[in-house]
Formats: structure tokens, sequence, C-alpha cells
């Protein structure tokens, strides 16, 4: 089977534990507005690739990825969900820990089989929940997050670790009702290991600039990290009180 990838990375650290080798898939159906990979949203391009080149490219490197593994990422890497799965497989039949970078919003709730397959042979889900409310979610991606928080509860309940990302945008995601609501909503999944509260930074906007594309935007300040502290206490707040809820009502 062939995969069409943009581009590779041998050494990274921000995509999950350890060092990690990184592959990043062509083709996006999201828009964010503050994507800085707009040259991965394109379904034709990338390069045609193999599962086992790719993994003939990890072995390469495989001495220096210590206590990491294998990341894909994107673009989307669900938009190519049968490729994914044969990628992940074949890397679980040589002990490599996998992990899964994505927006969840290919996911179909009413046909889980294919998956399921892949939840069987991922090890971690880096899964960014890009705003918590459905219409403001529509505004930033284009997209409703039905999907997307389905995804959430469908990894929980098939017990696959998950590692929640969330950036917060001036204006758009730090109001303080949203990111109560989403620590609500964080404490329904069991499998939850981490929570990433990025503040947002315009560091992709020399890349609109080379690709002659408008930047969305415009002049909107990167967020102080002392805010995107504050947004994580607030996100947590939420997450604990829905847990006193649950107890109590299991109780």
């Amino acid at each position: 089977m062939t995969g069409y990838i943009h581009s590779t990375e041998s050494f990274g650290t921000v995509d999950g534990p350890g060092i990690r080798f990184v592959i990043f898939f062509q083709g996006c159906p999201m828009r964010c507005l503050y994507c800085h990979n707009p040259d991965t949203w394109s379904v034709k391009g990338g390069t045609p690739r193999t599962a086992e080149s790719l993994l003939e490219e990890y072995d390469s490197v495989k001495e220096f990825m210590k206590n990491g593994g294998l990341t894909c990422t994107g673009g989307e890497p669900m938009l190519q969900l049968d490729f994914l799965t044969e990628l992940f497989e074949k890397a679980k039949e040589k002990g490599i820990h996998t992990c899964l970078d994505t927006s969840g919003v290919t996911f179909i709730p009413g046909k889980p089989e294919k998956f399921l397959r892949l939840a069987q042979c991922t090890d971690l889900v880096m899964l960014d929940i890009k705003h918590i409310d459905r219409e403001e979610h529509k505004k930033l991606v284009g997209h409703y997050n039905d999907n997307i928080l389905a995804f959430a509860e469908f990894l929980s309940e098939n017990g696959v670790p998950i590692w929640i990302r969330h950036v917060v945008v001036p204006g758009i995601t730090d109001k303080e009702e949203y990111l109560y609501r989403l620590g609500e909503f964080l404490s329904r999944l069991k499998t939850l290991k981490a929570l990433d509260v990025l503040p947002y930074h315009t560091m992709g906007k020399s890349k609109y600039e080379q690709l002659g594309m408008e930047y969305p935007l415009g002049d909107t300040p990167p967020l102080e990290k002392e805010k995107a502290v504050m947004a994580r206490e607030i996100i947590m707040k939420g997450l604990k009180d829905g847990l006193r809820r649950r107890i109590g009502q299991w109780k």
C-alpha cells in the first residue's frame, strides 16, 4: 500500500514522549485559522511512500530514539486511514511505540470497524481539540466538532491513552466559559494522560507569505505564556468539578 507523505523529521521532541521519528502526512480537510502547515492541506501532492520504506528510514536513526518511537502527524493522518493502520501495525511488529497526532475530524461514529483496528495498534493519541463550542469550532476550522469529541470518547472507551492539546487564541478560545466547558468534557475521558495548553503564536505567518497566501488571523497578537497558564488552571477547574459531580452521581 502507498501513502502520500509531506516530509519526515528524525529528532522530534514535542511530538509525544521521548525523541521521535515524525512522519507528516499530506492532506487535511480542516482549515484552522492559525495553521502553521498550510502546505500540507492539499490531498494532491506529497511523496508516495510505502510503510516498509518509512520503517527503514526509522531504523536508520532508531539508536537516537531514546524513550521515543514513531509519530504520525500532518496534515491529517486519518485522511489516509488504511495506510496509517498498516504502518502502525508493521511498526508494532517491530516493537516501536506508535503515536498519532490528529484532529479526529475524519472519525465516523457510526462506522467504528476501521478505527477499532487502528486503536489496537496505537499506543498514544495526541488529540487536538481546537474549540469546545460547536459553532465557534466551525468558525475557527471550517468544521463542527461533533466527530472530534466523539473520537475522544471512542478512544476513552477502547482504552487508548489520550494526550489533549488545546491552543489558546486571544479573542477566540480564551474565554473562561469555553475553557471551563473544555475541562468538563475532559473529565469524561477515562484514559486522559496529559493536557497541553499552548499559547497561540505567529511563527506560521512567514510560511503564508512564502506561499503567497494571506494569513487569516492578521495582526492577532501572540498569547502571553502567563495567560496560557491561567487558561490551563480554568480547564483543570472544570475537569475537577466534572469529576466531583461524576463521583457524586456514583455514590
